[in-house]
């Protein structure tokens, strides 16, 4: 077997005569030589791989920044988490001091960026998601004790500012609804797809019931001046957030993006609280509302609508004055024929009429301050639209049909012969008579009866009949025929039989006239007109001489009663009495 010497280097030349016995030590070359390297690298480093002098000068360097990274990091965090300890930054273990420089300052490179992926992972958790108040929520926790004091507060700072009390008010609870977020209260939402019934106590439904006693009694002491000041700045303000909502829809891909203000929660809370309080408010801006453009449109129809609700709770006559003035003659306007806008013009007059003892408070309210809840016009468009043609009738119309008789005793309730009632009969004449000439059967005949109506409030109503007769001829002969029909019943509630004969007269007089030299197409008109002249005034004359026979019998029983008692004290009584008690033969 073939030898494979290795070749060795002595450490010296010759033998050695020390007591090694005769060994030497030998070593590989090449080991030998990277021994020595590290030996001479062993008096620059020390250990942990800093650099001592020279030119290794840059390991220290590098230390010094690891170690100043690692200081800011954990300064950054601590201040980020406001605590002491700095969160964990990674699951690195800790280098042994044999480690070399490149190592070290990897891992410190490393540990900081662990240090800021740690970081972000505690940000995600550290981060709550925010909880959602409700409206009942929020307005449990009003105090109601704190809340009067906060007004005693205002009333007194504010004494002569009555204008900025209120909007402090408004604060007060704009602050109590602030966590209220708009997807807790979509009101515009809830507007538009719920009926008046359900909106009616939104948002007072909510409120505790000495916060809401506390804040009525402070409204009650502020004037109406400063009230009315304060609902057009609420409303203004609730419109502008409608705007808002209104542009995020149409910018919205889906049409179902909306924001909204916090403070709409309070703003309909404090409005609602003024006009149940003081509803004669809203009749003080009735002319803005309806002569404004900002106020016009069928979005912001919704919060009039439910604003009349509100003042509904503290006067039912103010809400029907305001609807038939304001929300009413929309019926008769450009958007009348929209079914969505009828419909709310409805539901609001559906639910005033539906209250309790709502008729006996309605007709004996129908005059307010001078004013008439259903003023003559108001009536004109009810009419119409209770009594359309055939063709026209639509959905609504039956509605309608229910809420007119209320509506018409209120238009005419009123005290009979007094001044006010004869002015109201004369204008509702000239309205009733042009409904009657329209060709339309049903609307004539229930114009027919109010203008009947206008003859027994005011006997200056003939004489105005008499000077639109020839005006109107083909009105005058439906109302002239129906007298003629129903004489006996219509007769009694004249108010002058009298002025009525001298009008009959002064209407033949005309028909002979226009007989005459009258138009071909009217001869007709006139001639029926003049048939029911002649038999009204025959029943005239009858029922004169029936005056007249009356008379003479209730005047010889009179002179028979004074003959007869002056022998009342010859008479046997006795005897008269059997003569009564005798049975038949």
């Amino acid at each position: 077997m073939e030898d494979k010497s290795i070749p060795f280097e002595s450490s010296h030349s010759e033998p050695s005569t020390d007591s090694n016995h005769g060994w030497q030590k030998v070593t590989y070359v090449k080991k030998q030589k990277k021994k020595q390297q590290k030996l001479a690298d062993s008096g620059k480093v020390i250990a942990n791989g800093s650099a001592v002098t020279g030119a290794d000068n840059v390991f220290k360097s590098l230390e010094k920044q690891s170690d100043e990274r690692r200081k800011r990091i954990a300064a950054q965090t601590a201040a980020m988490y406001a605590v002491g300890d700095a969160p964990v930054r990674s699951a690195l273990k800790h280098r042994s001091d044999d480690e070399d420089e490149d190592s070290d300052a990897e891992g410190a490179v490393g540990g900081a960026e662990n240090g800021l992926v740690g970081e972000k992972k505690r940000e995600k958790v550290k981060k709550l998601k925010k909880l959602k108040v409700t409206v009942a929520e929020a307005a449990v926790k009003i105090d109601a004790a704190d809340l009067a004091a906060f007004l005693a507060d205002i009333t007194v700072s504010y004494e002569s500012q009555q204008e900025i009390q209120l909007m402090r008010f408004a604060d007060y609870f704009g602050r109590a609804f602030a966590a209220v977020t708009g997807s807790q209260f979509p009101w515009l939402k809830l507007f538009r797809e719920s009926p008046i019934s359900k909106i009616a106590d939104v948002p007072v439904s909510h409120l505790p019931e000495p916060v809401y006693r506390n804040s009525v009694d402070w409204i009650n002491q502020r004037s109406f001046e400063a009230l009315g000041s304060f609902v057009l700045w609420g409303l203004d303000s609730i419109f502008v957030d409608l705007t808002v909502q209104l542009a995020g829809s149409k910018g919205s891909k889906k049409g179902g993006h909306q924001t909204s203000s916090k403070s709409q929660v309070a703003m309909f809370l404090v409005l609602a609280m003024v006009l149940r309080r003081k509803p004669d408010v809203l009749i003080t801006i009735l002319p803005m509302l309806r002569e404004s453009p900002k106020y016009q449109g069928q979005d912001k129809l919704t919060v009039i609508a439910w604003m009349i609700v509100q003042s509904c709770q503290g006067d039912l006559c103010v809400g029907l004055y305001f609807w038939a003035h304001h929300t009413l003659p929309l019926v008769g306007g450009k958007t009348g024929s929209n079914p969505q806008m009828r419909d709310l013009i409805l539901q609001v007059v559906e639910r005033i009429i539906s209250a309790p003892k709502a008729r006996t408070i309605l007709v004996n309210g129908a005059v307010r301050k001078g004013q008439r809840l259903m003023p003559p016009s108001s009536l004109d468009l009810l009419l119409r639209v209770t009594f359309p043609a055939p063709s026209a009738r639509v959905k609504a119309t039956e509605r309608f049909e229910a809420v007119y008789p209320t509506l018409k005793e209120v238009a005419l309730a009123g005290s009979p012969g007094s001044k006010a009632m004869k002015l109201v009969s004369q204008q509702i004449l000239l309205l009733a008579v042009k409904a009657v000439g329209g060709g339309n059967p049903e609307l004539s005949r229930e114009a027919s009866n109010i203008f009947n109506w206008c003859l027994t409030q005011n006997a200056d109503c003939y004489k105005q009949w008499d000077k639109i007769y020839l005006d109107n001829i083909e009105a005058s002969v439906a109302v002239l025929r129906k007298l003629a029909e129903e004489w006996k019943e219509l007769s009694r509630t004249q108010s002058s039989l009298e002025a009525l004969k001298e009008t009959l007269k002064s209407f033949r007089q005309k028909n002979e006239k226009s007989l005459i030299g009258g138009v071909d197409a009217h001869r007709s008109h006139f001639r029926d007109a003049d048939k029911y002249c002649k038999m009204l005034l025959a029943s005239l004359a009858r029922g004169r001489g029936c005056l007249k026979g009356i008379g003479v019998v209730l005047l010889a029983m009179a002179v028979g009663g004074a003959i007869v008692s002056q022998n009342l004290e010859d008479w046997d009584w006795n005897k008269f009495s059997v003569l009564l008690n005798a049975p038949e033969s």
